[in-house]
């Protein structure tokens, strides 16, 4: 098992002239991949950072963050991957609670001056990045030392910190090594039938999990191409699989449900598409079953978090029901059990909290052993937040979140299942539900929804009534609607439901 950097400065020795991303810029090859990694990681040890290092990265999602966590690998250097949304009390957290050396970003980013920033942090060392990593980029020119191979990262160091884009509080950063998302690649692979004859498509940002084994890993081991885009936006992403060819999109639910409201869709030709990877959040059944009617391509997810990896996935030779009904066959070598809210295993019946063991979980949370104490059971397994059932073929349901149920008179209430049953109604675009206080029943349902564009609008009484024509259990119905012109996001892509449940209140 061979680090990242190795397979690129294969490629790049082998196809040097072959593409490995188009992004906002010009096309940027294997051997443009391998050289301005070279330097960057040339230039980090020029400036005095030493092996173990951490660095923090905050840059807009195209080739030139690839091109800057893989120069870090090669100088031994820790990525602090920061989230292209992060706004400045996100960023001065992750950077102190890292102990952060230095820090790469544009001059300015969403209006902060960054090396301004970095001061405030305690941070001396601040890179100036003016575009994507360009050759003539000045904020690159060092004294010309290559790394050394003995700098290199291994497979089981760790080389990048993550942050849980969380909706509520400051982010926990996650450790990451290498072998972790070595071993996902395989199984990704297996499941979608990839090769190298495939075009990628990422919409995630690329320091979070999602975006790091779809854009960073799988592309780049099988040595096929990746499209990115600096900002999502669901119509120049359709005239990009278009141009490109794109035969396997990951999107979160949110993204691909905007690709399917956009009206491009219906002249834009996505006949490569074979395979739609999402997942982050729960799966509309309805428009997961019309992305599939519409494209063509067949929508899989692995499930997991940030901190476990994957538990479980969907594969193309899945049905159409368990490939969206379910969130897939359990992995073997992860090893899933459900616990109940006393420790107990409950995994031969009933439902409770999936814990895993295996090859892909984290080495869990930076500098956090409070966290880490919550995130483990008394016996090592590492806790999802989740609550899931397992049926007897070995598919994992996930019915609540811990976090993300309305207790409404002592009666728990899924929140994805009330925003899939709202999800329905033909007005609405996007959905999240949240816990409104109550003083009589504790809590009531209220929902937060974003309306397509030229619907004129939508009431309550009109959505219950749809729901009720569907035989909706009542207990899902909303009982408070809110109609808003966009739903907040978090930095990995999610509806931010701890604004929204801080606006209830």
């Amino acid at each position: 098992m061979q680090p990242l950097a190795s397979a690129i400065d294969r490629l790049a020795d082998t196809r040097p002239d072959d593409t490995a991303f188009l992004g906002v810029h010009d096309a940027f090859s294997w051997s443009d991949y391998a050289k301005r990694s070279e330097r960057f990681a040339a230039h980090l040890v020029a400036l005095g950072l030493g092996p173990g290092d951490r660095v923090g990265i905050v840059l807009p999602d195209g080739p030139g963050v690839h091109a800057a966590f893989v120069g870090c690998e090669k100088a031994g250097i820790v990525v602090v991957g920061i989230g292209p949304r992060a706004g400045t009390e996100e960023i001065s957290h992750l950077l102190g609670l890292s102990g952060a050396r230095a820090l790469v970003a544009r001059p300015s980013h969403r209006g902060i001056d960054m090396a301004a920033l970095a001061g405030e942090c305690g941070i001396s060392c601040f890179v100036p990045i003016e575009g994507q990593l360009e050759e003539d980029e000045p904020a690159l020119e060092g004294s010309g030392l290559l790394t050394s191979q003995a700098r290199r990262l291994g497979v089981d160091d760790l080389f990048l910190l993550n942050s849980t884009s969380g909706t509520t509080g400051l982010p926990k950063c996650v450790t990451h090594h290498q072998a972790r998302w070595l071993h996902f690649h395989e199984l990704a692979a297996e499941a979608g039938e990839m090769t190298d004859a495939d075009v990628f498509m990422s919409v995630l940002p690329a320091p979070f999990g999602f975006g790091l084994w779809t854009a960073h890993f799988t592309p780049a081991l099988l040595g096929a191409p990746t499209v990115l885009m600096e900002r999502f936006d669901a119509s120049a992403m359709l005239r990009a699989m278009e141009k490109h060819r794109v035969s396997v999109l990951a999107a979160v639910s949110t993204q691909f449900i905007m690709m399917l409201n956009a009206p491009e869709l219906e002249e834009a030709d996505l006949s490569a598409l074979r395979v739609l990877f999402t997942g982050g959040e729960a799966v509309p059944y309805e428009r997961a079953a019309e992305f599939e009617e519409r494209t063509g391509a067949s929508v899989l997810q692995f499930y997991g978090s940030n901190e476990t990896g994957a538990l479980c996935r969907t594969t193309t030779r899945d049905s159409r029901d368990k490939r969206l009904r379910t969130a897939g066959r359990l992995i073997d070598s992860m090893q899933v059990r459900l616990y109940d809210d006393e420790g107990n295993d409950v995994t031969a019946g009933g439902e409770g909290q999936p814990a895993c063991r295996g090859p892909l979980t984290s080495h869990g949370y930076f500098g956090d052993e409070a966290a880490n104490a919550k995130l483990f059971t008394r016996d090592g397994w590492m806790l999802t937040g989740d609550i899931a059932r397992i049926d007897a073929e070995g598919y994992l349901s996930v019915v609540g979140r811990t976090a993300d149920f309305i207790i409404r008179g002592g009666k728990n209430i899924s929140g994805p299942a009330v925003e899939d049953a709202v999800s329905s109604h033909p007005s609405v675009a996007l959905s999240a539900a949240v816990a409104m206080p109550d003083p009589v029943y504790g809590e009531r349902v209220c929902v937060y929804v974003e309306l397509l564009e030229d619907e004129p609008g939508l009431t309550l009484e009109a959505l219950r009534e749809h729901l009720q024509e569907r035989g909706v259990s009542k207990e899902w119905f909303p009982e408070r609607l809110i109609v808003v012109e966009a739903l907040p996001r978090a930095s990995g892509g999610k509806i931010a439901k701890g604004e929204l449940r801080a606006d209830i209140r």
